[in-house]
């Protein structure tokens, strides 16, 4: 009886030392870390790894270890089906070695190790296979169903930690992916100011908005703002291709609206299902006139000096990717005069809850000042209070330089 009560209370123990809420606020790295650490001492083994599945490869990568450190150190990894950890992998059943030998064990670090006895479970969240985790002994060890329900545990445990790390992984690519395709510095093209701002809205810090800027062999300057629906690095992804596509069909077309034609279609059959609208517009070598094509996209806002603002009379043809048929677009030309300032943007910097879209877009037009470009979206970001929007701005003032 006694003896009965001490293995339970050594079960409960184990489970405890695995299921700590404390562990949750380690990072990743350093929770694979102490997870083994604590599992080889729990189990009274020797060598404890973490191999997570790359399921582009369909291999096992080495990811954490305790006593065979090589594995990671060597970028170990193992094709699933193939050896200890790959039958584990495909059967998504533990496997137990009682005495390893080269025929049962690929790993060469293993062997080289001396490790005697393997124990491994497969790691699964939300019933995908992510790794492996084993554990091994270098006498040779009868492991009981105990300690199959233990490592088990354990794998729980990295399973969510490890959907952490992807998520984690996801969100640094997207972010370096967005600030790669957002430019840093607009090109200086002579008679014309320009200043931007690009504000996230979701907590990811990564959206669709985007602005460009570019010569084009004309001569003429190709002007871009444009928002693929959704957040996260899906949305950077689509957006990153649509902004190469769109670059690409610019020096092909003379008319902005003939290369948002060649982009629809782009759009239609390789981003199914993405909606984007844009803007896309040229102004003339001599910055003296403007053509501009709209996707969806809201009409950007013209200042001219001794006129009142006004949102530019440009027709505003279907969204990128609505369907098969291909709309008929439109390119709108009008002058821009010395002292003149277009404020293109996306919808973020106008659009409210609960009010009508209307009011801010009456609000932007009021808020544009006829001033230098940095001072125009400055002004606009603060009076439009869009320092912490609910969705993505991307904001673009071009000026015409006075004569």
């Amino acid at each position: 009886m006694v003896r009965a009560e001490s293995r339970d209370e050594q079960r409960l123990r184990r489970i405890e030392a695995v299921t700590d809420a404390t562990l949750s606020r380690l990072d990743v790295a350093d929770l694979f870390d102490e997870l083994l650490d604590r599992v080889r001492d729990l189990l009274e083994v020797d060598t404890a790894a973490i191999l997570l599945l790359d399921p582009r490869a369909q291999q096992l990568v080495a990811t954490a270890a305790k006593g065979v450190e090589e594995e990671v150190r060597q970028g170990f990894r193992v094709s699933v089906g193939r050896g200890f950890a790959g039958r584990i992998a495909l059967t998504r059943q533990p496997v137990v070695i009682e005495q390893v030998t080269p025929d049962k064990v690929v790993n060469p670090i293993l062997l080289r190790t001396g490790v005697q006895s393997l124990l491994g479970v497969p790691i699964i969240a939300r019933g995908d296979l992510v790794g492996v985790l084993h554990v091994g002994t270098l006498t040779p060890r009868r492991f009981t169903p105990d300690d199959v329900r233990l490592l088990e545990l354990v794998a729980d445990r990295v399973s969510l930690a490890s959907r952490a790390r992807a998520s984690t992984l996801d969100q640094a690519a997207a972010l370096a992916l967005q600030r790669s395709l957002i430019p840093t510095e607009l090109p200086e093209v002579p008679g014309i100011e320009m200043a931007a701002r690009y504000v996230p809205g979701h907590a990811s810090g990564v959206g669709g908005d985007w602005y460009d800027v570019f010569t084009l062999p004309s001569g003429w300057v190709g002007v871009v703002v444009g928002d693929v629906s959704g957040h996260g690095l899906r949305s950077a992804v689509v957006m990153g291709r649509i902004r190469s596509a769109l670059r690409a069909y610019a020096l092909v077309c003379d008319d902005p609206a003939e290369a948002l034609t060649l982009l629809d279609r782009k759009v239609v059959h390789f981003e199914a299902g993405s909606l984007t609208t844009a803007l896309y517009a040229m102004i003339s070598p001599d910055g003296a006139t403007v053509r501009v094509a709209l996707a969806g996209h809201p009409r950007p806002v013209l200042a001219v000096p001794g006129q009142p603002n006004v949102m530019l009379s440009a027709r505003i043809d279907p969204p990128l990717g609505t369907g098969p048929r291909q709309p008929e677009r439109h390119t709108t030309t009008i002058d821009f005069p010395p002292g003149a300032v277009l404020v293109s943007y996306t919808d973020g910097l106008v659009e409210r809850r609960g009010e009508l879209l209307d009011v801010g877009f009456a609000r932007l037009m009021a808020a544009v000042p006829l001033a230098a470009a940095e001072t125009v979206c400055g002004t606009v970001m603060a009076l439009l209070d869009a320092e912490h929007p609910v969705d993505d701005i991307a904001l673009l003032a071009i000026r015409r330089l006075p004569s």
